[in-house]
């Protein structure tokens, strides 16, 4: 009798294992949101919350059915690794430094480019303090973002050659997250002001 109950415990779990395939992957949304909580914080920009009770109450139903009676596939929930002490330290940085360059965003002097760097887009009219003052900010401010791309990448054991996918996912959040009237790179490199 107990060797028919071990018998059936295998077959079900043989079962139940075969009706789930588990996927690692890269997991750019949860890196994307990671990038886009770490743009709104230091561009201290307010998180808004445009759904309505009933569109949030909608989403939970469709989550707990999509969970319920369509359990084929899991994935390995991955948390993002952001809140390392180097991490933290890189991102206090860029954020002190964010109010220095708002004023040359604002004329239109840099702009966000597609590889989630800054970059200086016009200096004619500035005088020689100006463009050294710019030159150096944008030169700190790229040395700490490849510096948190790499961090982000190291925290979380990724392997070297998702770092283009890194710096790509923040250039989006960068990008996404500029002001009206700021200058952006699309993806095919062309500059365009942010609407």
């Amino acid at each position: 009798m107990e060797k028919k109950y071990k018998f059936l415990n295998i077959v079900f779990i043989v079962l139940l294992s075969a009706c789930v395939t588990v996927n690692i992957y890269f997991p750019a949304a949860a890196v994307q949101k990671a990038a886009d909580e770490i743009v709104e914080d230091v561009r201290k920009i307010e998180k808004k919350d445009d759904q309505k009770p009933e569109q949030k109450q909608m989403n939970l139903f469709q989550e707990i059915k999509r969970f319920v009676l369509e359990p084929k596939e899991a994935y390995a929930e991955i948390d993002i690794e952001v809140s390392t002490p180097a991490i933290r330290a890189l991102k206090d940085s860029i954020k002190e430094r964010f109010p220095q360059l708002k004023p040359f965003y604002d004329k239109g002097k840099i702009g966000e480019n597609n590889i989630g760097l800054l970059e200086i887009r016009d200096v004619a009219d500035l005088n020689l303090k100006e463009k050294a003052d710019l030159n150096r900010l944008v030169e700190m401010e790229n040395k700490d973002r490849k510096a948190l791309y790499t961090e982000i990448m190291k925290a979380n054991k990724f392997g070297s050659e998702v770092l283009p996918q890194i710096q790509k996912i923040f250039a989006n959040s960068w990008r996404e997250k500029s002001q009206s009237g700021w200058w952006i790179q699309n993806d095919k490199g062309e500059w365009e002001k942010k609407k």
